[in-house]
């Protein structure tokens, strides 16, 4: 081990990064902030699969409760409907009154952070996060649970930084190991969330072979405090594909290439949402608890006619796959849950976006399969397989991380043996995303909030 870690780093981001010449001066030093990426690994692990549990409890008794009443059907749902308005009410009140920037996923939030933008208020965020995401991701909203899980290993991240006071100059690789963590427990995805970290993050994230080590070490940690909860199995129970013949390659790129066209619109789609609805709420509380009764009282009632259309959509990809459906109804299904994620996340509802996309993407994805099926028979023995390859393609032309999209579906998958066709259709996706003029979200997200900070700054004046 060495005695003075290399702590040297690349310039980038918004801002240029400095350290104390003392900083990891010694070998101590150096020991200590390895134990505290493994705390901060722990705790998160600890918090995030606690925090999936409450959302599917929520999720779940809500829906039970009214089930066992004798109420007509006709008012067992408005009665539904009711609690779901109050619920995301609630969640929306909470978030703008205490913690505005635990609105929507978080990750800008944290991504702000480790470029010295933004402050993590973890005293607030941590509850604020877990009680408002719980609410809002439980009542049946199109959003998932990775990204307030990444805001919240941020958080934790920053409150461990914080409360050892001597070692206040580690706050930006804690805080980039906490946002690791947050998504390897999230996803069960170890890889992903180390990934994601360096590659997502690379404008903010401060490479050395210390940060890395410490942001492996929290993901290491925070997956093996998840998988002891939920065991060792992959998230998504689908089969194991085989591995399609050479020659069929050129179908998963054509499919990168549909998806790059489809994740530039949906960014654009997304930021242009969120936009209109930030301007139609004017910042007042009581226009912005109105939009959040409405959005929980519609999302309920799809999930109660049409369940496939609302939720994060975990559990839609494992039965879609294993018992596809017609591909004029996949693609139905797509433009449906299409809708209801830009409108979801553009909300500003406290929740994530990565799960409805690997949803939209296992749509279109199956849709093109069943298609290709029928065209190219020769070339297209498992259907399926397009499916896995769509959930990552829509990752990687809106995040613009294809190497995580591809590990990460892997992981989750546990499909190893289709890593060459991902890597055709994500890399196509990623190409034509960055030839059509494509911004990936997050970045885009920051400086749309940035902007409105200054705005709001301005006008306060």
């Amino acid at each position: 081990m060495a005695k003075s870690p290399n702590f040297r780093f690349f310039q980038g981001g918004l801002l240029k990064h400095r350290t104390s010449p003392k900083s990891l001066s010694t070998k101590h030093d150096y020991i200590v902030l390895l134990a505290l990426s493994a705390g901060v690994g722990a705790l998160t692990g600890l918090i995030i699969a606690l925090f999936e549990g409450s959302i599917l409890w929520v999720n779940d008794h809500r829906m039970q409760f009214f089930e066992q009443l004798t109420f007509p059907s006709a008012i067992n749902i408005m009665l539904m409907m009711l609690v779901g308005a109050v619920m995301v009410g609630f969640a929306f009140w909470l978030t703008h009154r205490f913690a505005p920037e635990t609105g929507g996923s978080g990750i800008p939030h944290i991504e702000g952070a480790l470029d010295g933008i933004y402050d993590i208020r973890w005293r607030r965020v941590l509850p604020i996060k877990f009680i408002a995401g719980t609410l809002a991701i439980g009542s049946g909203m199109v959003l998932g649970r990775e990204g307030p899980s990444i805001q919240i290993g941020g958080a934790i991240g920053r409150m461990f930084s914080d409360t050892a006071k001597r070692y206040a100059h580690a706050t930006h690789i804690l805080t980039a190991a906490g946002a690791s963590a947050g998504l390897a427990a999230a996803f069960n995805a170890p890889l992903a969330g180390i990934l994601f970290v360096i590659e997502e993050m690379r404008p903010q994230f401060r490479y050395n072979i210390t940060s890395i080590k410490c942001v492996t070490l929290a993901a290491a940690v925070a997956t093996i405090v998840m998988r002891s909860f939920h065991g060792q199995q992959a998230v998504m129970h689908i089969p194991k594909f085989t591995v399609p013949p050479l020659t069929s390659l050129w179908l998963f790129l054509l499919l990168g290439t549909i998806f790059g066209v489809i994740g530039v619109n949906f960014n654009r789609w997304i930021l242009s949402s969120t936009k209109y609805l930030k301007q139609r709420q004017d910042e007042k509380l009581s226009r912005i608890v109105m939009t959040g009764m409405a959005f929980g009282g519609v999302f309920t009632l799809m999930q109660i006619i049409a369940p496939d259309t609302a939720g994060s959509g975990i559990e839609l990809i494992t039965t879609i796959i294993q018992d596809p459906l017609t591909w004029l109804l996949l693609v139905a299904l797509f433009l449906v849950r299409l809708f209801g994620t830009i409108a979801c996340f553009a909300s500003g509802a406290p929740g994530g976006v990565f799960t409805p996309m690997l949803t939209l993407g296992t749509l279109f994805g199956l849709a093109y399969g069943v298609i290709a099926a029928d065209l190219f028979p020769g070339f297209v023995a498992e259907p399926a397989v397009y499916a896995v390859a769509g959930m990552g393609a829509l990752f990687a032309a809106t995040v613009r991380a294809p190497v995580t999209g591809i590990v990460l579906v892997v992981e989750m998958t546990d499909n190893y043996a289709l890593i060459l066709p991902l890597l055709m259709t994500c890399l196509g996706a990623t190409f034509i995303a960055q030839a059509l003029g494509g911004k990936p979200l997050y970045s885009e997200l920051l400086k749309l909030s940035l902007r409105e900070n200054k705005e709001l700054t301005q006008h306060n004046k």
